[in-house]
């Protein structure tokens, strides 16, 4: 696999265990430094004040929706992309420009959407 995710790091914010493991191994064969993953908006929250170039979300976490967290995100100018098994819908007006990546997906198209963030593609 490329190193397209060279000097990348990226947050990873996922509640399914096996899901974020295999998630994060993956980025971390595309070059990037994975931050997390982390299960819980609580957990992203103290995270999102870290050097951070891009993010991937998932929505719905053991604790509510990561919408918080990508807020922040935003304030920061920090690209994310929502990988979700929820449709479009749930998805606040302000974010309907950011990419959603739906579940199940493969990985090597999260780090081309993690690219593609950061505009490495």
């Amino acid at each position: 696999m490329l190193q397209r995710l060279k000097h990348l790091r990226v947050l990873l914010v996922e509640d399914e265990y096996f899901l974020a493991n295999d998630l994060a191994r993956t980025l971390v064969s595309g070059g990037a430094e994975v931050i997390g993953p982390v299960a819980t908006a609580c957990d992203a929250h103290q995270l999102v004040d870290r050097q951070i170039d891009a993010a991937v979300l998932d929505i719905k976490l053991a604790d509510g929706q990561v919408f918080a967290i990508a807020d922040e995100l935003s304030r920061k100018h920090v690209p994310f992309v929502f990988a979700t098994g929820y449709g479009p819908e749930i998805i606040p007006d302000r974010f309907q420009g950011v990419a959603r990546l739906e579940k199940p997906y493969d990985n090597e198209n999260v780090v081309d959407a993690v690219a593609r963030l950061c505009l490495l593609a």
